[in-house]
């Protein structure tokens, strides 16, 4: 996937929140800066540099609650802090791996994205609120997916919202915390799972130690090399990543 394709997304979706509403208009001042020799003229709008500021802010935002990356992260996280390695793999490197992944499983939603409402309104084929409309439906159908009914309907019955028909008729402010809930639980739930064989060596270890009235050494010194032993043995990253991979598209 291209990097245009993620930066065209994020302003798409930044725009879904009313942040563009009079970005294009016809109206709008136009500020002249002239670049290079100053024989060709850059037109820019002092209210679209305001919008790549909000998108900037937003992005993290956008990336953490409407993609992938919660439950990638979250679960890599679980990794190591049942390894023990403290600090191994580093935190640049799980973010720099999630974000990867989390590009690699949004692809196909954000090629969409880019084909149906990016590019056409690019050249001029659909005004902006189509341009929207038909952004946030890819986006929408990702989230809806993967959420649970019973977040969703914690949501939609705060709100007194009636329950929609189908996905493209839910809120966005209402389908995000529920998709965000959803990516939580059931990141936790791999997490737990990711827990116990890593758990069953501390207890042997823990136990081992004891029968051999050796209390004063830390099981955690004894059982760390075991566990990264396992963990290459069994080849952990690769099943954590398919696992991952797979439970995007179950």
């Amino acid at each position: 996937m291209k990097k245009k394709s993620l930066i065209s997304f994020i302003i798409l979706l930044s725009l879904m929140f009313g942040f563009g509403g009079s970005v294009f208009a016809a109206d709008s001042p136009i500020v002249d800066i002239t670049l290079g020799n100053g024989k060709e003229p850059v037109g820019a709008s002092a209210l679209s540099l305001l919008l790549l500021i909000t998108v900037l802010s937003l992005a993290p935002a956008i990336l953490v609650l409407m993609t992938s990356f919660t439950r990638i992260v979250i679960v890599l996280g679980f990794v190591r802090t049942s390894l023990g390695t403290q600090q191994m793999p580093p935190n640049q490197v799980l973010i720099g791996l999630a974000l990867f992944l989390t590009l690699f499983i949004m692809s196909p939603t954000l090629s969409q994205v880019n084909k149906d409402a990016l590019q056409p309104y690019l050249k001029n084929e659909i005004t902006q609120t189509e341009a929207l409309q038909k952004a946030s439906v890819p986006m929408k159908e990702f989230m809806y997916k993967h959420t649970r009914e019973k977040d969703l309907l914690l949501f939609l019955n705060y709100t007194k919202t009636e329950k929609p028909k189908t996905f493209q008729d839910i809120p966005i402010t209402v389908l995000i915390p529920s998709y965000a809930l959803s990516e939580l639980k059931t990141a936790f739930q791999m997490g737990f799972m990711i827990f116990i064989p890593f758990l069953v060596i501390d207890m042997v270890v823990a136990s081992t130690l004891m029968a051999m009235g050796m209390m004063m050494l830390p099981p955690v010194m004894i059982s760390l090399p075991f566990k990264i032993l396992l963990f290459v043995l069994v080849d952990g990253w690769y099943l954590v990543v398919r696992s991952l991979l797979t439970s995007f598209h179950a």
